[in-house]
């Protein structure tokens, strides 16, 4: 506890507002967050330094390599997984706390990836980049529930999207042990969610873990690209409404990941599909029956996601940013009779949002989403401005139309909330 907050409970004791103990029990709470804060630092520093030692060994023994024989050379290769293990071992009998063990479970992580590639390169043994990762990443995954370990769940969300990305973007292949590994998380995930709701580290999975899934989809694309756009969006709506889920509607925004990233995502992709060269150039491409599947599921996901929040009352009062992926959905498939029709439907479509999301500013009270709004509408104004022929006159008045329109918007927004104010405080 600081000594200005002190002298700051002191006077508040001495001028009788507060009693005596009071003041103790406002002392010991600021200690107490100060003890939590001081131990996740350590904690913190514990991971960064074992981190550090490894890289230092694996430097010193790059440094003098070649000069080692074979056998040597397979004993250096084991050496940093027995110096992991024992320090496992030792977290683990010892029970010993959380900064030991966040420390070990990392070391021994990255020591099971430096003996395989170690002992790969003294025998020349074959593989590749996926494979490898794929190796090191299983091998690692049992240390998150030996060791109820944070960075190494953290470490294996990382290699696991590493490994999908690439088996999937550069190479042929679809990466489907991604989704086995994806299952192995889950429980530790929603344990975290259900036992620690609050804290900084559960925020940083709720964007861990739709940006794994974002950044991974692609990599299942084999066919056709414009249904690729149907598969974000899908994917986009599914994370909006999970955004909307008990387990996320009462905290901060900036810790929803998937709410932020789902309206994000959905405004950007139906951007990129409002131009006229994607209804064009998609009308007469094939689709793959494996993308058709997993726009399906994707699909069926977030419709399944919406009937549970129907039958929780949740979907009052109404969001359109919670339907844009059916309705786009229905959409996509009118291509196959004209592509001009879609491309104006899909502009009326980010119209309506943009609209909707000034509404819900104004509504709420909130600059942000007000803004967010209008940014849209301004988006998707200059986004027509690269595939129509408008006079630089028209487009000149239309900016000022947009400007207009920002700082009216704001203005009106502030006196409401000032006539509010003023209301409250008489």
């Amino acid at each position: 506890m600081n000594s200005k907050l002190q002298q700051e409970v002191s006077k508040l004791v001495e001028a009788q507002v507060i009693s005596l103990e009071v003041a103790q029990d406002i002392k010991s709470y600021y200690n107490s967050k100060e003890d939590t804060s001081s131990n996740r630092l350590f904690i913190i520093f514990g991971v960064l330094g074992s981190v550090l030692v490894g890289m230092g060994i694996i430097l010193i023994l790059a440094h003098n390599w070649d000069d080692f024989s074979r056998g040597t050379k397979t004993i250096w290769a084991f050496i940093p997984l027995v110096v992991g293990q024992l320090a496992v071992g030792y977290a683990l009998f010892k029970k010993k706390g959380v900064t030991w063990r966040e420390a070990s479970a990392t070391f021994l992580f990255f020591a099971f990836g430096a003996s395989i590639a170690l002992v790969g390169q003294i025998y020349n043994i074959p593989g590749s980049m996926p494979s490898f990762l794929l190796s090191w990443t299983v091998l690692a995954a049992p240390l998150i529930y030996l060791l109820k370990s944070q960075a190494a769940a953290l470490l294996y969300m990382v290699f696991s999207m590493a490994y999908a990305c690439s088996l999937g973007y550069f190479n042929v292949h679809s990466p489907w042990w991604y989704l086995i590994m994806l299952l192995w998380i889950v429980p530790h995930y929603y344990k975290q969610l259900k036992e620690r709701p609050l804290e900084n580290l559960t925020g940083i999975w709720n964007w861990v873990v739709p940006l794994s899934l974002l950044i991974s989809l692609g990599a299942f694309v084999s066919g056709d690209d414009s249904i690729g756009f149907l598969m974000y969006v899908a994917l986009f709506g599914l994370f909006y409404n999970i955004g909307k889920l008990s387990f996320f509607t009462d905290k901060k925004l900036r810790v929803n990941g998937y709410l932020l990233l789902g309206s994000i995502g959905t405004i950007t992709t139906l951007l990129i599909v409002s131009f006229k060269w994607f209804w064009a150039d998609s009308s007469e491409s094939l689709v793959s029956s494996q993308d058709l599947i997993i726009t399906g599921v994707l699909l069926a996901a977030g419709l399944a996601v919406l009937i549970y929040l129907f039958q929780k009352k949740q979907l009052r009062p109404f969001n359109l940013f919670q339907y844009a992926f059916l309705i786009f959905t229905s959409i996509y498939f009118i291509r196959f009779i004209s592509p001009e029709i879609p491309m104006i439907l899909t502009n009326l479509l980010v119209f309506g949002l943009g609209v909707f999301a000034v509404h819900i500013g104004s509504s709420r009270g909130m600059f942000s989403i007000l803004n967010y709004g209008l940014l849209i509408i301004t988006m998707l104004i200059g986004c027509r401005f690269f595939d129509t022929e408008i006079s630089y006159v028209i487009r000149g008045l239309l900016f000022l139309v947009i400007g207009a329109g920002f700082f009216g918007a704001n203005y009106l927004m502030h006196k409401k909330q000032q006539k509010q104010n003023t209301s409250e405080n008489e």
